[in-house]
């Protein structure tokens, strides 16, 4: 008995390996940080050039008073100014809005975007607007995470398709003629 208990306490006392389990667990982990760590770079990239090319194109229809933009024009510029976003013109989805200055009634909060699983067109409001009104656009772009399964792309709040929603929006007067 005590030989045995011997041979397991010898066995077990060594310290051959002790590295490679250190590795064992600390590699995932790392591994884990890193992935999660790009995706949210991406994430913020896309969403910061998204912002940018709305705010840019927002300047184009203040400054160009009196034409009559349509969604597919807005849409257009802003993947015209968004440089690292794929599928732009297919995966974008526009709101105009008129704000009613007079009791400030906002648009619901959840927007609009395009669901890949279907052909069929979501509704979308999309109103010019008059001189001096205040208008609420807002973009949604929908795209794929990308490490779906591991990291961060694993709890993000994504769609039927797995893709995730990136939203901005922005607010301008519209200009007299």
């Amino acid at each position: 008995m005590f030989r045995l208990l011997r041979l397991f306490r010898k066995r077990f006392s060594r310290q051959d390996g002790s590295a490679t389990i250190e590795f064992v667990i600390i590699f995932p982990a790392f591994v884990l940080i890193l992935i999660s760590t790009f995706e949210v770079g991406m994430a913020m990239t896309r969403l910061t050039m998204l912002e940018h090319a709305l705010d840019v194109t927002v300047r184009d229809i203040r400054l160009g008073t009196g034409e009559v933009f349509k969604h597919d024009d807005i849409r257009d510029s802003v993947c015209d100014n968004a440089a690292v976003l794929k599928n732009c013109t297919s995966t974008l989805q526009l709101e105009l809005v008129r704000i009613d200055p007079a009791n400030w009634v906002m648009p619901v909060e959840t927007a609009t975007c395009i669901d890949r699983g279907s052909d069929a067109e979501p509704a979308i409001t999309f109103n010019n607007g008059n001189a001096n009104d205040i208008m609420y656009v807002r973009a949604c772009f929908v795209v794929d995470p990308i490490f779906p399964t591991m990291g961060l792309g694993s709890i993000l709040d994504v769609d039927a398709t797995g893709a995730m929603q990136l939203v901005a929006m922005s607010a301008f007067s519209q200009e007299p003629n």
